[in-house]
């Protein structure tokens, strides 16, 4: 027997089945469907998605899995914070209507063995930067993102720009499929300029401190190319000084242009050009991203 709670005026589903019927539902009584992906650990980020989907569209589901699949490192995955109690309060007093979870076994009902689980490539969007520091973690986004899609169904998808390759990489997935429609919103910042994480919670207040200079970084790179400066590997070494500092280690600080995404850093001026970080601080790795031409 499925297990189903309504969660006061929401509806919570442990079943992707069920939610897949829920959405079916939805679309059968005219109504259009805003669906936000998360692994739980709910910030504010996440949450404006919520108010965002609600907004564009007549009913808001979202999803909480946390996928081991994405995980390069078991020790990361058990370390990922949950509270699931906190994560179903904020989604109801935000708008959700329905917000379901699941398993493994439960998203891949054809296999007998959850070792059996081919994860799908990411891409071209998927190589470099956190293709090449994170290897297969894209990919296995990617699987678990195209049983999502499938569970929801005709819908619009809401993803927060701080994972901005990731982006790249589900629209790639959603133009495959021919549906979601994807939604990509401005990555969400603390008054300090450092982006809302789920993992910012794992940070010690020195740790903290240390990454409040992501920012920073960014910004540097952005007046240098309000300056005129074009050349990737001087925007790369802006950002790198900003970011030296003890007890920042430094995966990568690079320029690409968003629309033309290759594995390595590019060596010619750029038109368009983001930016993108990768730090650790301590046992906590963070992503962040600036637009620097618009």
């Amino acid at each position: 027997m499925q297990h189903v709670i309504l969660f006061d005026a929401m509806l919570h589903l442990d079943s992707p089945t069920e939610a897949a019927r829920w959405c079916s539902a939805q679309r059968d009584h005219g109504r259009t469907i805003g669906f936000v992906p998360t692994m739980g650990a709910l910030h504010s980020g996440h949450l404006s998605l919520v108010t965002r989907a609600c907004n564009e569209n007549t009913a808001c589901c979202a999803s909480i899995f946390i996928n081991p699949l994405q995980f390069e490192d078991a020790e990361d995955y058990d370390a990922y914070p949950r509270d699931t109690e906190s994560d179903l309060a904020l989604l109801k007093s935000h708008g959700c209507d329905m917000v379901f979870m699941g398993s493994l076994h439960q998203f891949f009902p054809e296999i007998s063995d959850i070792n059996e689980i081919k994860t799908l490539s990411a891409g071209p969007h998927g190589s470099g930067l956190e293709g090449q520091f994170r290897p297969g973690h894209l990919d296995g986004v990617t699987t678990i993102v195209e049983r999502l899609f499938r569970t929801v169904g005709a819908a619009r998808v809401y993803f927060g720009e701080k994972d901005f390759q990731q982006t790249l990489v589900v629209s790639d997935l959603a133009r495959d499929m021919g549906y979601p429609e994807v939604v990509v919103c401005p990555t969400v910042r603390e008054d300090s300029g450092l982006a809302l994480s789920s993992r910012n919670v794992l940070l010690s207040t020195d740790e903290k401190t240390r990454a409040q200079r992501i920012y920073p970084a960014l910004l540097a790179a952005r007046d240098a190319w309000s300056s005129g400066e074009r050349d990737p590997g001087r925007l790369s070494a802006i950002m790198m000084e900003c970011l030296s500092l003890d007890g920042l280690v430094v995966e990568y600080a690079e320029v690409r242009d968003p629309g033309h995404w290759i594995s390595e850093p590019q060596a010619t001026p750029l038109e368009h050009a983001q930016a993108l970080i990768a730090v650790r601080v301590g046992s906590v790795r963070l992503i962040d991203n600036l637009r620097l031409d618009q």
